[in-house]
This record gives C-alpha cells, structure tokens and sequence, in this order.
C-alpha cells in the first residue's frame, strides 16, 4: 500500500514539475510582433466643388489626361517618412500607408478636378481616350517633421500642363502646404498629411482650371481655308 502511495505521489510530482517547466517555457518565447497600423489618403472636402459642377462648359472646353503621378526617391513606398534632422529620413516602424502615395494621389487628383468643372472630360490613363491637355504629376515630399514643435506634415507637389497637339508646356507650378499636426505621433501626421493634400488639390484644381480657360483648339486646315 505504502509503495501504491508512494507510486502515485511520484506521478503528481513529475506533473506539477511539467507543468511548471511548460509554464517556464513560455515566458521566454519571443512575444508576437505588433501588427502594423496601415492608413489613407483621402478625397476633398465634403462639399467642395458641388457649385462649379452647374456651370455651362464652353464648346471647347478640352479633356484632360491624367498620367500617374510620380514620386521622388524616397517616397514611392508605402512606408510613412518622418523627419528629425536634416537631410536624414526616417520610417515610423509599425506605420504604414496603405499604397504608395503616387498611386493613392491619382484618383484624388481625378476627382478634384472634376469638381472644378472646367473640362469637358477628366481621363485617367492608361485609357483609349484621347485627350487635349496632359496632367503630369510628382511628388516632390510627404513627411512629418519632428525637428519643430508642434510636429508639421509637409506635402510638396509639382504639376506641367502639356499641349498634347503641340507638345508644348503650357503652365507648371509646384505646390507647397504644411500643415501642423494635433498629435505627436503616426495618427496625427496622417490627419495633417491628408489636410495637407485636401488643401493642394484644390489648389491643383484651380490651376488646371485657369489652363482650361486659356486653351485654344488647334486650328485645322479646313478652317484655316
């Protein structure tokens, strides 16, 4: 009986020292990696762009092709850059966008201009559509700078109108908006970067507008007779 007795505690004891090694185990596995936060950029404003849309466009008004939007070096990922000293650009770790800016831009880009109501047809390419005027489009910077207080997101964007009959540069600008960030953190810097690109959009919109007033249809041989 005392062997029985003695057999059995044995076993519990084997069972609680596994139980406690388990347990040990466990707690020197590597934790999980944090999951990363992906965020957007976002359209205009609500509302913006609702009174332009009633305008009569002219007879010949132009259509408008839309190329891609480019990125300068360092900003075509989809890795949100952030700034503390100068000419050195950081990467929040668990951050991201959701696309690279250029290709969450170019729908924007569309959807602004067409709020403008100045072209007879906004055409994002690639299209079989033909177009009057071209849109180029780049990125010049997208970051949040630390090195001031409060934080700051600045948006920096270059734009050529071109011709497509003549090939000419008819207008180009570069748009430039900084805006403060509420937090000193990722979501404040997205909240600041997408008010930032609101704000230069509308300021895209206007331009383009501005080259569409001004644009004249080539004239054909069968007018010029």
């Amino acid at each position: 009986m005392n062997n029985l007795l003695f057999v059995h505690t044995h076993r519990i004891g084997l069972a609680a020292m596994v139980l406690m090694l388990a347990a040990g185990c466990a707690g020197l596995l590597p934790k999980p990696a944090a999951q990363p936060s992906f965020f957007s950029l976002d359209g205009a404003r609500a509302g913006q762009g609702t009174a332009t849309r009633t305008q009569t466009l002219s007879a010949t008004a132009p259509t408008l092709i839309v190329n891609p939007p480019h990125a300068a070096a360092g900003f075509d990922s989809q890795r949100i850059i952030y700034v503390r000293d100068p000419h050195k650009l950081d990467y929040f770790a668990r951050s991201e966008w959701i696309d690279t800016p250029a290709r969450m831009l170019a729908p924007l880009i569309v959807a602004a201009i067409e709020n403008g109501g100045a072209f007879r047809a906004v055409v994002q390419t690639p299209s079989p559509a033909a177009g009057d005027i071209r849109l180029d489009t780049e990125i010049l910077r997208l970051q949040h700078n630390f090195a001031e207080s409060p934080s700051r997101v600045r948006f920096t964007l270059r734009a050529y109108l071109v011709d497509n009959a003549t090939r000419r540069v008819l207008a180009s600008r570069e748009f430039d908006e900084s805006v403060a960030a509420a937090s000193e953190d990722p979501y404040g810097g997205v909240v600041a970067a997408n008010l930032a690109v609101q704000t230069v959009l509308e300021q895209l919109a206007r331009f383009c507008a501005a080259a569409a007033g001004t644009w004249q249809p080539p004239v054909t041989e069968t007018k010029r007779r």
